[in-house]
């Protein structure tokens, strides 16, 4: 298929990549000009602005920074783009501005997909990414094959916007139990406890969490985690700050009550805003609770 991209950062230039080699014709475009230095020429053939990505292709993905993004970009590309082709946002935004953008691309007769992503620069890179997927069930057939080549797990989860439903729920999950496991290391250290222990307890036990088995915050402690890499980022603190707050603007607009969620974003804010926590990887929140340095522990072996 002909595929505009539009957003090829971190995580939007190995996705094309992949798509690129997998005999996909991919025209991308970034505003960064070190994205676009950064790209494999021979495979991705770059445009002068979004709308020359988005003319006459078949599909057009985005991975943008925030909501503001998208508006501007599906303003500018929309009405170029050829009638029954499909939109897949893969941005992480508000559902409300997924919904938004939905409406006008059904308005200018074009399919809709929102279908951010959970894996990280690492998932891009592997294709092991996770989409969790929002639209028609005929936009999704459209959408499912390269879903298919750019990770290894999509869940189609609804009408327009569920996508963006369930990756801020899952975040907001993720971003309360690193803060728990980070509280938890922080409590072994004053009670004398190894966190090597720790570690072998919990993870085999019912406090057990992708935070802790996986994506450990303790250097030196279980599998390799940015933690070994002085907190370098693989989620950032300030993405996940990001994805709270959507979080809590989804709560605040349906008057739900989400209380640790709403804990998790004040620790966040405090430590990206006061802290100088943006530059670090989200699980460096463990150094802000035992030490206040974000430069603590060694390499793991």
């Amino acid at each position: 298929m002909k595929i505009g991209f539009i957003g090829l950062g971190n995580m939007g230039a190995p996705m094309a990549q992949r798509l690129a080699e997998a005999g996909h014709e991919i025209t991308g475009y970034d505003l960064m000009e070190s994205a676009i230095a950064a790209l494999p020429k021979d495979m991705i053939t770059l445009a002068s602005d979004a709308p020359d990505a988005a003319r006459g292709k078949d599909i057009v993905i985005t991975m943008l920074p925030n909501g503001e993004s998208l508006d501007s970009v599906a303003a500018a590309i929309i009405p170029v783009m050829r009638q029954g082709s499909c939109l897949i946002d893969c941005s992480t935004v508000d559902v409300n501005t997924a919904r938004t953008v939905a409406i006008q691309c059904k308005g200018a007769n074009i399919r809709w997909l929102d279908a951010p992503v959970s894996g990280g620069v690492v998932g891009a890179v592997g294709g092991t990414l996770t989409f969790m997927v929002g639209g028609s069930p005929a936009s999704f057939a459209i959408g499912g094959q390269l879903f298919e080549i750019m990770g290894q797990r999509t869940i189609h989860c609804g009408e327009a916007g569920a996508g963006q439903a369930a990756k801020i729920c899952n975040n907001m999950i993720l971003g309360v139990c690193m803060i728990a496991t980070c509280e938890a290391f922080a409590l072994a250290d004053a009670l004398a406890l190894d966190r090597q222990k720790l570690f072998d307890v919990v993870s085999t036990s019912s406090g057990n969490s992708w935070s802790m088995s996986t994506y450990c915050p303790a250097p030196g402690v279980g599998p390799q985690s940015p933690s070994d890499n002085h907190y370098a980022p693989g989620f950032s603190a300030a993405l996940m700050l990001k994805d709270l707050r959507l979080s809590q603007q989804a709560a605040d607009l349906n008057g739900t009550p989400t209380r640790a969620g709403k804990l998790a974003l004040d620790i966040y804010r405090d430590f990206v805003d006061s802290r100088d926590g943006a530059k670090f990887d989200f699980s460096a929140i463990l150094n802000e609770l035992t030490t206040g340095q974000t430069n603590r522990g060694q390499q793991k072996p």
